[in-house]
């Protein structure tokens, strides 16, 4: 095991399950210490005690909200007050939202998916790069999704969402690419996590359905984003600014 992350410090948001889970314990595979920020408090402390415990690396859950600026500003102080630096953060929590066209689409469900995914990433980064430039360097990662590059019919607010999060990125990545801190995005398509499986099991051919357009046949794994987070936090992708990185088995191919 190379511990290319020795010393260093990650931040994960939605760090409880899914692609942000097998970010995290990747982070401490190899040799991260991992702060993890969700609002599930259970599984995130199950995913600390495996790090803890599997892998004998420090490891912090904070329980918060990505779209309340007081739970972002709390969670980013603890990781300072803590441990002194925020090395790296992915920038990962994510709401689907309900599977309804544009003019039925309900104004409560379309705010909280917006509130998740779009203004819980610029929270975060807003938090995160104020500590970036106090220290002088830094590296974020924004999970967009590969409805960042496309549209699916019926997943209005979150594709929308996941656009908008490519040009936050963009943004960023323009405005601190001179002070030390580089801002990419990664844009995974379907990854059975959670949230895909129950997608998947809301209908018995929606598996068929979807791999239709995929042309390795397969959906992809959490482990596939993790290593690709992994990648955009390390040395080996340090020319890498205000790079949108899709995941998603030969979708866009198309």
């Amino acid at each position: 095991m190379v511990e290319i992350f020795e010393g260093k410090i990650a931040f994960i948001t939605g760090g409880n399950s899914g692609i942000g889970k097998a970010t995290a314990i990747n982070f401490a595979r190899m040799g991260a210490t991992v702060v993890i920020m969700a609002r599930r408090s259970r599984e995130g402390k199950n995913v600390v005690k495996t790090i803890r415990e599997i892998y004998g690396r420090d490891a912090t859950f904070v329980e918060g909200d990505v779209s309340k600026d007081k739970d972002v500003a709390h969670a980013v102080r603890t990781v300072v007050d803590t441990f002194g630096t925020i090395d790296y953060a992915f920038n990962n929590a994510g709401y689907l939202g309900v599977d309804l066209i544009t003019h039925q689409y309900p104004e409560d469900e379309w705010n909280k998916v917006i509130n998740v995914n779009l203004k819980g990433v610029w929270l975060c980064m807003k938090y995160q790069i104020d500590q970036m430039l106090r220290q002088g360097h830094g590296v974020i990662v924004n999970n967009s999704s590969a409805n960042g590059l496309i549209a699916s019919s019926g997943e209005l607010a979150y594709t929308a969402s996941k656009h908008a999060v490519i040009g936050l990125t963009k943004v960023a990545a323009l405005e601190y690419a001179s002070r030390g801190i580089r801002v990419n995005a990664v844009c995974p398509g379907y990854i059975y996590t959670p949230m895909v499986e129950d997608i998947v099991n809301s209908n018995p051919n929606q598996t068929e359905i979807i791999l239709k357009n995929y042309p390795l046949g397969r959906l992809g794994v959490p482990e596939e984003v993790a290593s690709a987070v992994i990648w955009l936090c390390s040395e080996e992708s340090t020319f890498l600014n205000g790079t949108v990185l899709p995941i998603e088995g030969g979708l866009l191919a198309h």
